[in-house]
């Protein structure tokens, strides 16, 4: 059974996290504006990630292609590399779960598009070899992480760092 304490200690860490985000917002609003660009240019967005990371790349292509409509704006072109199960499990079976998502960029990814690696680490390996063929090819590359940034934040163009080493967070 949890206790009050536990409950209140939960939410003054959260609480704790969100006042230490405030001091990234520089990088959010890079974000936005590359997001925006992106939007405007008719370009690509691609999103990735494993586990519950796979999860948040998943929901931010569906954000993009529903929430944030608005009148009078071009539509987003997004795309979660971690919806196609079929793709995941044949690139994963017959090569290596290393390069499931770098395999689609091949397929895909344009100088100028946009792709997003979401990793609590910043060290999975398929994320981090993904990144690299994308800035190589002329995307723009950009990091959700938490910790130390991990390696992920070498080959990003922005990498922004939960202010937390709490994966649940």
């Amino acid at each position: 059974m949890i206790t009050n304490n536990e409950i209140t200690s939960f939410l003054e860490e959260q609480t704790s996290c969100l006042n230490l985000l405030q001091n990234n917002t520089q990088e959010i609003v890079k974000i936005y504006d590359v997001l925006a660009k992106t939007r405007k240019k008719g370009k690509k967005v691609f999103t990735m990630g494993n586990g519950g990371s796979g999860s948040t790349a998943s929901h931010f292509v569906a954000d993009l292609l529903k929430t944030v409509l608005t009148k009078n704006n071009k539509r987003f072109s997004a795309f979660s590399l971690v919806d196609n199960i079929p793709v995941l499990l044949a690139w994963s079976n017959d090569v290596s779960y290393d390069v499931v998502f770098l395999e689609q960029l091949k397929n895909h990814l344009s100088k100028g598009d946009v792709v997003i690696g979401f990793s609590g680490s910043g060290n999975s390996k398929n994320i981090v070899d993904a990144l690299r063929y994308a800035r190589k090819t002329g995307a723009i590359c950009i990091g959700f992480t938490g910790k130390s940034g991990g390696k992920m934040k070498q080959f990003c163009d922005i990498c922004l760092q939960i202010p937390s080493n709490d994966m649940l967070t």
